[in-house]
């Protein structure tokens, strides 16, 4: 039986003019079938075909689960796709993509305005915050501007001295410092704005301690426009998805909870595997490797350490040095001891 493209050869030529012994001589076909496919309206008919087996097949109940784990929480298909990598899939990246798509709801883009900055220049600091309550947990991120070289620290508090010592690990992991930081409304950043006029604002003390020592000028967004910092704001959302949410659903798999020191001893094999040697979606370069030229233009670290102001401690209560109103032997009297 002639296939699909068999049939239709022998009906165009004979629709071109052709006789049944050229259409014969043509297609090497003999006259009897020539003539039964002209003569009728037989189609070529096809059975079910046997389905072919993936590479992925056997990674699919994985992919399930692990999707179901993270829920309401989306993992990345990239982040999966190195999971069952691990486990030995010997597929491509694309196949998974194509798999996963499938097991979300396609989310409606959302347009960004974007701001690009020379080296050197800006450096963005935002909250990250990942749970609250009694075991709280929030990440410094600091993304450099021109770059896209991120850092990340993971904390149990957002107080000052908390962000002073990110700060410090920050510069130190880039390799110098940016002439400016910019921030959002944080409490221990400015404490009231437009205090001086416009523009002018009442920061921090020991912000502005920590910026003459580095030698960087603190900047903020304007109210309700988080997205003047959208550098690290897409860089926490990067955060959430690529690493938190695959980590933290790994471990409640296993019946663990992710604690500050496991976050942080995980995050910085993240950023030193992953993040910061990816091909960046809007450079189109690796944020390692352009850190490398922008550290160029860089401010140098201080030589001194950031000085940390100390409350001066209370007084210790020191026990009365008095004599005694009596001596022992009138207590002894009035005991009843005899002398």
């Amino acid at each position: 039986m002639l296939d699909r493209e068999g049939c239709m050869e022998i009906r165009i030529l004979s629709k071109q003019g052709k006789g049944i012994k050229e259409i014969c001589r043509l297609t090497g076909h003999s006259r009897n079938t020539v003539r039964k496919y002209l003569r009728s309206d037989l189609s070529p008919e096809y059975g079910p075909r046997a389905a072919r087996g993936s590479k992925l097949d056997p990674y699919k109940d994985y992919l399930r689960d692990r999707v179901e784990a993270a829920h309401p929480n989306r993992l990345p298909a990239t982040v999966l796709f190195r999971e069952i990598r691990d486990r030995g899939y010997p597929g491509g990246e694309r196949i998974v993509r194509s798999f996963v798509s499938g097991l979300y709801p396609a989310p409606a883009p959302e347009p960004l305005v974007r701001f690009e900055t020379a080296p050197g220049r800006q450096l963005q600091v935002d909250w990250c915050v990942f749970r609250r309550g009694q075991s709280p947990l929030s990440a410094f991120v600091a993304t450099l501007g021109y770059s896209r070289a991120s850092y990340v620290e993971f904390v149990a508090n957002e107080q000052f001295d908390t962000l002073r010592r990110c700060h410090v690990n920050a510069f130190d992991q880039f390799g110098g410092v940016p002439r400016e930081v910019l921030y959002d409304n944080m409490k221990t950043v400015v404490l009231e704005r437009n205090t001086y006029g416009e523009g002018l604002h009442r920061f921090h003390p020991g912000l502005w301690d920590l910026a003459k020592h580095y030698g960087f000028a603190p900047r903020l967004c304007r109210p309700y426009r988080a997205k003047t910092k959208g550098k690290v704001e897409r860089f926490n959302r990067y955060l959430r998805n690529s690493f938190y949410y695959p980590l933290v659903s790994s471990l409640k798999q296993a019946g663990l909870s992710l604690d500050v020191a496991t976050a942080n001893t995980e995050v910085k094999k993240w950023l030193r595997d992953v993040a910061n040697v990816r091909v960046h979606g809007t450079t189109g370069e690796i944020p390692a490797v352009r850190l490398v030229a922008e550290r160029e233009a860089l401010q140098a670290l201080p030589r001194t350490e950031v000085s940390v102001p100390s409350q001066r401690p209370e007084p210790i209560a020191q026990w009365p040095e008095a004599p005694l109103h009596r001596s022992p032997r009138d207590y002894d009297q009035l005991l009843g001891v005899e002398l």
